[in-house]
């Protein structure tokens, strides 16, 4: 059988060996015809070209066709010529050549001018067996002639495509024979183990003996089978080891899957399902005992930016670090367990007074400033926390999550990085929030907003422009502030149709300002949510054009912020209205961010100082010298400067002696409806 199996692999790689080698050949003569006809184009195109220049003078000078001759007879060095002729350009044949090359012309000689422009392009071609140069004497634009040279490509290419068979098949010959050689020597070796393990099966079958083993374990496909033959002699002794095995293995998947329905895969807490059993099950016992649960919910303040700036796999860790860290501040028995996102939830245990979780709070919020280091990062993040009592919700499950829930909102509208405790005033300002909400719409429907207008004078006191501002005085609501609805606007999705709205009601007032004053420039806000809006700097521009609004007389402004925080988006956006002929200013400046290289890549006109800077002048050193220096700092950069909240004669001085442009404040107007601020101009 081995005999049988030798043979045909040994035909099989002779007979591959032999097709590689046809291939190789036959590949390597195409190639060859292929640099042939290559090089001899060029060498041709050359030689025709020199022979083109040679007879310039001579066809210009009307010389003899005795001389023209002379110079076609420099082809007899060429062995491959077979005709060469020149033609004047009013088609007559001024002398031939015919050359070296042996073999039928091919007619030609006869052919004319007429019939070889017909037939022929100027330059090189392949026509048949015969590589054709035709080239212009002369100027192509002033022709004084043609020369036609027709050389064998046939003949001298079967001679060279022969000579190099003769010199590359003694090689390949040669390596054919010791591949085949190789190849030989290898399958004895390789075949070698397979006919030691016949002879082992043969001595098993005889001698029923299952602890003998294969001596040789082989190569390849020869190994793996020798590896099943040990395994099947080995099935009776090991049979019970692989069910103990198995068994072993059913434990593990059954854990590792509880595991997963229970704990968060990234953190190892236990997840939002575990722990709301958890603590639907402390609900029901401290209802039974009339005793009460406390709740911590937390999430973490600048993740989204740390996820944003580092990537999503530095946040994992991150979030890996503070669950850790978390839960070393806690009790024995308390629950510490991941939310999602970045979102926690702590049960407190045994009840804990206020002074126990005051104390847990602060340690958890004290903790977590303090830096983290990832991937060679030092990462800053902090924690605002709500916390409630099951006895504030009557022991309902998700009023008590939702209780806490608005606690830690409340936390982050006051400034992150703290703890609020649920009161049942909460829950008012969170029905009054949804109220908001559902009132928007309705508002903007029906033109329920109002747009006041505060001026912005220069340092002569005179007005030079207006900061539309949005007032909202609802009939159920009341006196809505734009602090209290813009937010709740942008999370429910409704800022972008509020800014349309003032957009429109801005746009439809300017020309009672123009009219009064052509060069009042108006001022509007945008909001992150719009900059990210697609669709923002089209609607602008089909506004301005639907209400024939000059671009001179608008300016956008737009927080620090909210700038930084889309910043190619704005770029883009605020570039286009800079180039259509608006402003752009950048609100809050110096609040939220300490670097200033971005003042040079960002399109801008105007910086606007916070309100903060300004109220603490002659009573806060550094705040009048950052003040200061930002006004420095604008005019350097070109920049006009506004300063908002002047509400003091003191504060307007020292502002215009520092160079500020434009002031803004209720000492010069509080904001007003259009019709108070046109009666001034009355």
């Amino acid at each position: 059988m081995l005999k049988t199996i030798k043979t045909p692999l040994t035909v099989l790689t002779i007979l591959a060996i032999l097709c590689v080698s046809v291939f190789t050949i036959v590949i390597s003569i195409k190639e060859h015809e292929n640099l042939y006809r290559e090089s001899v184009t060029k060498d041709l195109d050359g030689l025709s070209e020199n022979l083109s220049n040679d007879l310039v003078t001579l066809i210009a000078n009307e010389t003899s066709d005795f001389e023209l001759l002379t110079v076609l007879l420099r082809l007899d060095r060429y062995a491959n010529v077979k005709y060469a002729g020149v033609y004047a350009e009013q088609g007559t044949k001024l002398t031939s050549y015919i050359g070296n090359a042996q073999g039928d012309l091919g007619g030609w000689e006869k052919l004319t001018l007429t019939q070889l422009r017909d037939k022929y392009p100027l330059g090189m071609s392949i026509d048949k067996a015969n590589l054709i140069a035709f080239k212009v004497i002369g100027d192509k634009r002033l022709p004084q002639g043609y020369l036609l040279i027709v050389n064998d490509l046939d003949k001298p290419l079967s001679i060279s495509k022969r000579n190099m068979l003769v010199n590359i098949l003694p090689l390949v010959l040669i390596a054919v024979f010791v591949s085949l050689l190789l190849t030989y020597l290898l399958l004895n070796k390789l075949l070698k183990p397979l006919i030691q393990l016949s002879h082992f099966a043969n001595s098993v079958r005889k001698t029923k003996d299952y602890s003998l083993r294969p001596e040789s374990k082989g190569y390849f496909e020869i190994a793996k089978l020798t590896a099943n033959i040990e395994a099947m002699m080995d099935t009776t002794s090991e049979q019970l080891e692989k069910n103990k095995e198995y068994t072993r293995q059913l434990l593990d998947q059954q854990k590792a899957m509880e595991r997963l329905a229970n704990f968060d895969s990234l953190t190892g807490l236990p997840n939002r399902q575990f722990f709301v059993e958890t603590l639907r099950v402390e609900l029901a016992r401290a209802k039974r005992e009339k005793s009460d649960v406390a709740l911590l919910f937390f999430d973490l303040d600048g993740f989204k930016n740390i996820n944003d700036s580092f990537g999503h796999e530095v946040g994992d860790k991150l979030l890996v670090q503070v669950g850790q860290k978390v839960r070393g501040y806690l009790r024995d028995g308390d629950v510490i367990s991941r939310l999602g996102g970045d979102e926690f939830l702590v049960l407190l245990h045994n009840n804990p007074d206020q002074y126990v979780l005051a104390n847990i709070a602060d340690r958890i919020i004290n903790g977590l400033k303090d830096s983290f280091e990832i991937d060679e990062w030092k990462l800053s993040v902090g924690a605002s926390i709500g916390i409630a009592r099951a006895s504030e919700s009557n022991f309902n499950l998700s009023e008590f999550i939702s209780n806490a829930d608005l606690a830690m909102y409340r936390s982050k509208l006051e400034g992150r990085g703290k703890y609020t405790v649920f009161v049942g005033s909460m829950m008012e300002d969170a029905k009054r929030k949804m109220q908001i909400a559902g009132a928007i719409e309705d508002a903007i429907r029906n033109n329920h907003f109002k747009v006041y207008y505060q001026p912005k004078v220069n340092a002569d006191g005179h007005t030079m422009g207006y900061e539309a501002l949005i007032r909202w005085i609802d009939e159920d609501l009341g006196f809505v502030s734009p602090a209290e609805f813009i937010p709740i606007a942008e999370q429910s999705g409704k800022i972008s149709a509020i800014t349309s709205w003032v957009m429109t009601r801005v746009f439809t007032e300017l020309p009672d300002f123009v009219k009064e004053n052509p060069n009042i420039k108006v001022s509007m806000n945008l909001s992150a949510i719009d900059i990210k809006n697609k669709s923002l700097f089209t609607e602008i521009q089909t506004k301005m054009s639907q209400y024939q609004v000059a671009a001179e007389n608008i300016e956008f402004e737009v927080t620090e912020s909210a700038y930084l925080e889309n910043f190619e988006q704005a770029n883009q956006v605020f570039s286009n209205l800079q180039k259509m002929g608006c402003t752009i200013a950048l609100d809050d400046f110096g609040t939220g961010y300490s670097s200033l290289a971005y003042l040079t890549q960002i399109s801008l006109d105007t910086l606007k100082i916070d309100k903060q800077f300004v109220d603490n002048l002659g009573h806060s050193d550094s705040s009048t010298l950052i003040t200061s220096a930002i006004i420095d700092m604008a005019n350097r950069l070109e920049l006009q400067i506004c300063a908002e909240g002047v509400e003091t004669r003191e504060q307007a001085d020292f502002l215009i002696s520092q160079g500020c442009q434009q002031l803004q404040g209720y000492f010069f107007g509080r904001p007003a409806p259009l019709e108070d601020v046109l009666s001034k101009y009355n």
